[in-house]
């Protein structure tokens, strides 16, 4: 199966109902945007989606992209008038700097293409979003300089972007890279070493390839200190823009993985002939400070790879549940197979991925409308935006992520024993979905970043205000009678959360081990609360219009709510014991106990 539909009413609903983004359009950085042509874009954007880049999913999936012996990197035949097209459309610049020829939009609706983007084909997608890193890094920290030269040319696509973090040795532990920038004295360095897994690190959409290196000066500390940040293109820039001759940078080979077989993940050598040109972007040290940049910008992206493919898994499993028949549901015509939409079980694996994916939506867009908020504002309101936004980014990339495995599961189950055969497709969804969880920082480094810099932010405030606007959402709920239980689960849940919180605070600054050995359960526990009172209001907005729908998309919502209010929400309470039971268990057994 390879059609595709762009969830549109509910992007739209999340992005005007639920978090309302109306007050950004009143501001002086987005006064040029209404939500007129947000809708126009995003309606466009879903078409281009559906009818160019879907299509392609498949055979990027069975054909992949191919390594050469001379370095070079061939992606899939279809996929280059899928890119051209979108470059010619300029989807990518939309949410960046007029200055650079961005259309200045919010980045929640950059988060909106995304989403759609990433359903159509997550190995297409993944392009398009080590590029929009790539110009972040600049925007922050590039020179004027380099802005010129580069930002132009990478917001419409002609040329692509890339972040060289890991090395063979490393992992993730990037302070440990040995890859080495020697000054040449006029101002440029050379860089060498070998960098691995490097998301389209070569390939031939693009005309030319603009990669951010962290490498070694001369001199410089161990550790994260010791690192900085180099802009090294695959193809020398001259100074009127044009493209110069070849740098000395390699593709060796490309990894044969899972999924995502569409993006080239590549082996790239720096250095082995003359030494790669490159020229620093920041100041000397400054690369991990640099680099978070991108990568906070990814880790949202990514948790959003979570959702989309979800949401395309989904779809796919309803469409085979209408279509599939067998058995007789209860009360079916004795001897006639019913559509195993019918059967309960079949009901309660949709229903579960339904509405974690309408939650996730209503955590990841919220995330982004923080951020344009902490971006339009200033002072003390964008101190409190700009909080919650960084509260957020390891929910949406963990939570999302984890939920990304767990609902492309869940559409494989659907169809049985043809979930399990690669014709059907489905399969595709659940290993392209495996990535997510390992990239930009796994979610284990994503749980010990939420207790370790984003729970004590404010001594726990900011967490603390979040579950109190969340009693307050939950009382609005219980006034209702229709979604009273769903309010009574949401006041359980954030009391659980609460006393979670207060025991890793306490306990986290006695043994740091104490909040490590909870923090991903403490991650799925208060991703799974702050979905629930996300989602709580939006299961308001829906109830207050649901009387006047006579299309019944209101009602459906409702539903939707009440099934993760009643069944999902609770389990968040019963992850306390998980969050608070300290590393004792963990590191009981030596290694050759655990063997």
């Amino acid at each position: 199966m390879t059609d595709y539909a762009p969830p549109l009413r509910d992007i739209f609903f999340v992005i005007d109902e639920v978090v309302d983004v109306s007050d950004l359009y009143q501001t002086d950085l987005f006064g040029h945007v209404d939500s007129e042509s947000v809708h126009m874009v995003l309606e466009e954007v879903g078409r281009f989606m559906a009818e160019v880049v879907a299509p392609t999913n498949r055979v990027g999936d069975t054909v992949g992209s191919q390594w050469h012996e001379d370095g070079s990197v061939t992606t899939p035949d279809e996929f280059k008038p899928a890119y051209e097209q979108m470059v010619a459309a300029g989807y990518g610049a939309i949410p960046f700097d007029p200055a650079y020829g961005g259309g200045g939009f919010p980045w929640i609706s950059a988060i909106a293409i995304q989403e759609m983007l990433t359903s159509a084909n997550m190995a297409f997608s993944l392009c398009a979003l080590l590029t929009q890193g790539a110009i972040d890094a600049f925007v922050h920290h590039g020179s004027d300089e380099q802005k010129n030269m580069y930002l132009p040319k990478m917001l419409t696509g002609e040329w692509t972007g890339t972040m060289n973090l890991t090395e063979p040795h490393a992992g993730s532990d990037v302070g440990a890279l040995t890859s080495k920038a020697e000054p040449v004295g006029d101002g440029s360095w050379k860089i060498s070493g070998q960098k691995i897994f490097i998301t389209y690190g070569e390939h031939d959409l693009a005309e030319n390839l603009i990669h951010l290196v962290l490498a070694r000066t001369p001199g410089s500390p161990p550790g994260t200190r010791g690192i900085s940040m180099f802009v090294v293109p695959k193809f020398l820039v001259n100074d009127d823009g044009s493209i110069g001759e070849r740098n000395d940078v390699t593709c060796v080979s490309i990894e044969h993985k899972l999924g995502i077989h569409g993006s080239p993940t590549c082996v790239l050598a720096y250095g082995e002939k003359d030494g790669a040109i490159g020229w620093l972007v920041g100041e000397e040290g400054d690369g991990m400070r640099n680099m978070f940049t991108m990568m906070n910008n990814a880790r949202l992206s990514v948790g959003l790879e979570g959702l989309a493919l979800a949401e395309r898994a989904y779809q796919q499993a309803l469409q085979y549940t209408l279509d599939r028949t067998q058995g007789t549901a209860v009360g079916g015509e004795k001897g006639v197979s019913s559509p195993i939409v019918d059967h309960a079980d079949v009901r309660r694996m949709l229903m579960t991925q339904r509405s974690w994916i309408d939650a996730m939506r209503c955590l990841i867009y919220s995330n982004a409308a923080e951020l344009d908020r902490a971006r339009a504002a200033s002072g003390d309101e964008q101190q409190a935006h700009q909080e919650l936004a960084d509260l957020y980014i390891p929910l949406s990339k963990g939570l999302c992520t984890d939920l990304g495995n767990e609902l492309t599961s869940l559409a494989v189950q659907i169809h049985g024993g043809m979930g399990f055969v690669e014709e059907t497709g489905v399969a595709q969804h659940y290993r392209d979905a495996r990535i997510a969880p390992i990239y930009e920082g796994t979610n284990g480094i994503q749980a010990a970043d939420l207790v370790g810099r984003k729970l004590p932010m404010r001594g726990g405030g900011v967490v603390n205000d979040q579950l109190s606007s969340f009693e307050a959402t939950a009382k609005e709920l219980e006034a209702n009678e229709q979604l009273a239980r769903f309010g009574a689960n949401l006041h359980a849940a954030v009391a659980a959360a609460r006393e979670a919180t207060d025991w890793l605070l306490t306990n986290g600054a006695k043994d740091p081990n104490n909040a490590l050995a909870g923090s991903s359960p403490y991650l799925r526990m208060l991703g799974t609360v702050v979905c629930g009172g996300l989602f709580g209001k939006a299961a308001l907005v829906a109830a207050s219009k649901a009387g006047d729908d006579t299309t019944g998309y209101y009602e459906a919502k409702v539903t939707s709510a009440k099934f993760f209010g009643e069944q999902i929400l609770p389990t968040a309470a019963a992850l306390l014991g998980a969050v608070t039971a300290g590393p004792g268990d963990l590191f009981a057994l030596t290694p050759e106990q655990l063997a």
